[in-house]
């Protein structure tokens, strides 16, 4: 079964934000909103989550989830806001949210109240859950390789991957993340292409438009296999890995990691405020890892 699919780009950090939806129920998700955040000032905006709520609406779909492929950490997610506008539905993420939980209260000396059982989330998907959006059918795939949480949305037709994957044309997210290992991605890259038919619809969550082409978002798992620059077919894990560690050794962090990390973990609300009713951010200093 086919799903109705629409985007929000966020341009300052290339990401695409989707509604999903029955074209005979017009009930849908949301996945990965995004949250307008300027790392010079601190300032927040909703512009972007403005779009998709107003797309939302546009297109007349009843929103039963907001799902987060995972804690990202180069854009703060927007799920509060969303939710608030659409009528509160559920907030869902991998169950492997915990343990990214653990590992950055610990790194950010969050506050004890910070519980790390994924609480802040209303439902945290195993891997192989189903669910359904309207009539059409979906199931949860834990694909974890770029941070340990991460999952994907299959949903009828379609397969929402994050950054498990990029556009053909530019390979992989990274795997320098604590959690993330390249050979463990590659794996998931495989497990992608073995089990979902090669006219799978796959839509990405990055797209950085390499050589200055126009953004995209859409392609298949059979354009991933044949044409994948880095994970392709005939490519083997020990090429990939290494590959992709030496690229990951030329990346800088990405601008907003320390803001987004915080936030995300907490199903995108800020920490509680001071006595002084402002809320804080952490930076640490000479602690973050260098593998990065």
């Amino acid at each position: 079964m086919q799903p109705e699919v629409r985007h929000v780009l966020h341009e300052p950090t290339s990401t695409f934000s989707y509604l999903v939806w029955d074209p005979e129920t017009r009930r849908g998700v949301v996945i990965d909103p995004v949250l307008d955040y300027d790392p010079a000032s601190g300032y927040t905006g909703t512009e972007t989550a403005q779009e998709l709520v107003a797309l939302v609406d546009r297109e007349g779909v009843t929103v039963d989830w907001v799902l987060e492929t995972h804690a990202h950490a180069d854009h703060l997610s927007a799920a509060p806001f969303v939710r608030a506008r659409l009528g509160h539905p559920p907030l869902g993420v991998g169950e492997g949210i915990r343990t990214v939980q653990e590992r950055f209260k610990a790194l950010f000396q969050l506050e004890a109240a910070f519980a790390t059982d994924g609480r802040q989330f209303d439902h945290l998907f195993t891997d192989g859950e189903a669910f359904a959006v309207g009539r059409i059918p979906g199931r949860v795939l834990h694909t974890p390789g770029h941070t340990s949480d991460h999952v994907t949305y299959v949903i009828g037709d379609a397969a929402f991957v994050g950054d498990t994957l990029f556009m053909p044309d530019a390979g992989t997210a990274r795997c320098d993340f604590p959690g993330g290992d390249p050979a463990i991605l590659y794996r998931t890259v495989q497990r992608l292409f073995q089990e979902l038919p090669e006219s799978t619809r796959v839509f990405v969550l990055h797209d950085y438009a390499p050589g200055g082409r126009e953004r995209m978002g859409e392609t298949t798992i059979g354009e991933q296999r044949r044409s994948n620059i880095q994970v392709g077919d005939g490519i083997s894990e020990a090429e990939y890995a290494d590959r992709r560690r030496a690229r990951d050794r030329s990346l800088t962090l990405p601008t907003l990691i320390i803001p987004s990390v915080q936030v995300n973990i907490r199903a995108g609300e800020f920490p509680p405020a001071e006595a002084n009713g402002v809320r804080y951010l952490k930076v640490p200093v000479d602690a973050f890892p260098r593998a990065y």
